[in-house]
């Protein structure tokens, strides 16, 4: 359970560091997303291996939910850090840098809660244990609730053009539309 408490602690530590990014600007509440990130990775870690004993193995579900969770993982990471082009996303423009609205970014406002909440569900699937399954339904409940946080506040304080991002680009469930888009940027990227 304390596994599960560190893991739910990230989350403070989330909300702290956009809003010091927005009004505080404090130095030393720069590194609250790191921490945060590090308290779910120990939280994570903590309940597979404290569970690992009572774990039911049945190896087709662990091989296909472990690469599952293995390719959710893997979104998650490049979506977070390394979809966003240096150049176009902190180039500032009279202060404030613009919207990457290319690849991943085109699909949704927000495409890596879908990435965090598969990886999961596929990671609680994988070792099927109770408490990862909760702790991942609560993780991903509460970065929902991060991500509309910064879609209605911190992002319109951050981009120039969130506004007209959002009017263009889904919240969370890609449309027609937006799959079409990510496609299309996707491509044209790997031309260059």
């Amino acid at each position: 359970m304390t596994y599960l408490f560190l893991g739910l602690a990230a989350f403070p530590l989330f909300f702290l560091y956009d809003i010091n990014s927005i009004i505080f600007k404090r130095k030393v509440l720069q590194g609250c997303f790191f921490i945060g990130i590090m308290l779910l990775i120990l939280s994570t870690g903590g309940m597979i291996a404290a569970s690992w004993s009572q774990m039911e193995f049945n190896v087709l579900r662990i091989i296909l939910s472990g690469i599952l969770a293995l390719f959710f993982f893997l979104l998650l990471i490049y979506t977070l850090f390394f979809a966003l082009p240096f150049q176009e996303t902190y180039i500032q423009s009279q202060g404030l840098p613009k919207v990457c609205k290319k690849g991943v970014y085109a699909l949704c406002r927000h495409p890596g809660v879908l990435w965090f909440a598969g990886f999961y569900l596929f990671l609680g699937l994988t070792f099927m244990m109770p408490l990862l399954l909760a702790a991942g339904i609560l993780f991903s409940l509460l970065n929902l609730l991060y991500v509309m946080f910064q879609d209605r506040w911190t992002f319109m304080k951050s981009f120039e053009d969130y506004g007209e991002y959002k009017k263009s680009t889904p919240f969370l469930l890609p449309n027609y539309e937006s799959i079409k888009s990510c496609i299309h940027t996707l491509h044209e990227e790997r031309r260059r």
